[in-house]
């Protein structure tokens, strides 16, 4: 679908392999990092994406992330990889809210020159996490 912005697209992604690593010890905030690989559906087709978060998990379960993402596929069938920045909160019950934008100059192959922006909200529980984006390609 096309709007003024650019296109906005949706989809799906499931995650695998997760190895999460604790940084530091509390009492207070905690510092962890993980890396997961990640498959997406949909708009986006990256069946192995290799992903990096850093957490600070608080002392009543919420915390926030960081995190870039590496998508080697295909954007609604155009063949490339490109690199997501990615932000986001979580709640005690382990539900997430992130927002992600490509890296500038990351986009490859038939993706260069791509920039965008999206969003994701995972349920706890859930095996698959809805997200959208809205791109732009020259």
């Amino acid at each position: 679908m096309s709007s003024s912005n650019g296109t906005r697209i949706e989809g799906a992604f499931t995650f695998s392999d997760w190895k999460e690593e604790q940084l530091t010890e509390g009492p207070g905030p905690t510092l962890a990092r993980a890396h997961v690989t990640n498959h997406f559906s949909g708009g986006i087709e990256a069946p192995d994406s290799t992903c990096a978060y850093t957490f600070v998990y608080l002392e009543d379960g919420t915390g926030s992330f960081a995190g870039l993402q590496l998508l080697n596929g295909t954007l609604d069938g155009r063949e490339g990889a490109f690199t997501i920045e990615e932000r986001g909160t979580f709640t005690g019950q382990g539900n997430v809210r992130c927002s992600f934008e490509v890296v500038s100059g990351s986009g490859t192959g038939a993706l260069e020159g791509l920039s965008g922006r999206g969003s994701y909200v995972a349920v706890h529980g859930e095996p698959s996490v809805p997200y959208t984006f809205e791109y732009t390609l020259p």
